[in-house]
């Protein structure tokens, strides 16, 4: 497995696992068969598992802890806090208090059933509350014991100058891929300038970008896809035209649309650590093909040319979640 530094922090495998689909949002949930997956991209070399403590209201967390209890000593665990939710799932608000900030990282600890968690994110920045209080709590923790390192995830780049200041942060997370490339412009400048890793989740556009959807019916009523702006609509209709010329330049040379898409995140910069997700052993080991695929300086001005900045059609979130983005 090659590996990647996140930041002035650890090594880690150059995938990681995104873990959020096994517990809620995209369709049923098989533990039994996500513990397999976990399992399999161990015996792969991937060692970077990402969870949080509002996927799946903490099955989440339990679930990953579950899998990794008996072979903690490979695995870089990281969660996150911030997103509040309520009874049946409700959302609720987030949340950087700083006493939010210990209850929350206690719970992920006992969900985990771990002693340390190795990369502890604010999962959404708080506006009301100041970055440096949230992550004076969060250093805190480190001081204790309880997290190794130190993350933010869609924080702007003023928020992550100021909490950076306030204590190293290890790895600033963020949507980026193909079809989601904002980041480029100013979140990853930054933290390429601060020394800070930077870990690209939903890589494969919530898997859009692997050419197995093909129409908005392919969802379970449950997936929350169904509603999502870039999959629904006219919106859907010229996304997947943008996907079918991916699936060509894949087809050319020789690989998948997934691993062609990874490889794009890829090869944007060593100090980038993408984590995509799956609930299934055949996708997770087509995904870690992605590392065999070598692009070209034609390949990458032709993938610019099919999915430039801005070329998805739809914003990456409803309005909602939108509001709670690069703040």
């Amino acid at each position: 497995m090659q590996m990647r530094q996140l930041g002035h922090g650890p090594q880690v495998s150059a995938l990681g696992l995104g873990c959020m689909g096994m517990s809620e949002f995209y369709g049923p949930s098989d533990d039994a068969q996500s513990i397999a997956v976990i399992h399999r991209a161990l015996e792969l070399g991937i060692d970077f598992f990402d969870t949080a403590d509002m996927y799946g209201s903490g099955r989440n967390e339990e679930l990953v802890g579950k899998a990794l209890r008996d072979r903690r000593d490979k695995a870089f665990i990281a969660t996150k806090f911030a997103i509040q939710r309520g009874d049946g799932g409700s959302f609720v608000g987030i949340s950087g208090k700083p006493e939010y900030v210990k209850q929350a990282c206690d719970a992920s600890l006992r969900r985990l059933g771990v002693d340390t968690i190795d990369l502890y994110y604010q999962h959404r920045v708080d506006p009301n509350v100041p970055i440096e209080d949230t992550v004076g709590a969060m250093a805190r923790l480190k001081e204790e014991g309880k997290v190794r390192y130190l993350g933010l995830s869609e924080a702007a780049p003023q928020t992550i100058r100021k909490a950076h200041a306030t204590h190293p942060i290890t790895a600033v997370q963020t949507e980026l891929s193909l079809w989601s490339r904002d980041a480029e412009s100013d979140v990853v400048p930054t933290v390429r300038e601060l020394g800070i890793g930077y870990v690209a989740y939903s890589p494969l556009g919530r898997g859009f970008l692997t050419g197995q959807i093909k129409s908005p019916n392919d969802f379970p009523d449950d997936d929350f896809r169904r509603f999502h702006p870039r999959f629904t609509g006219e919106n859907f209709d010229k996304n997947i035209q943008l996907v079918h010329e991916v699936e060509k330049m894949a087809e050319e040379k020789g690989c998948t649309t997934a691993q062609l898409a990874l490889a794009w995140v890829l090869a944007q910069g060593e100090d980038i650590v993408p984590i995509p997700g799956t609930k299934h052993v055949r996708y997770l080991e087509e995904n870690i093909g992605a590392l065999d695929v070598k692009l070209t300086d034609e390949d990458l001005r032709r993938l610019d040319e099919i999915l430039p900045p801005g070329a998805a059609a739809g914003q990456r979130y409803h309005e909602r979640g939108m509001a709670t983005v690069h703040l």
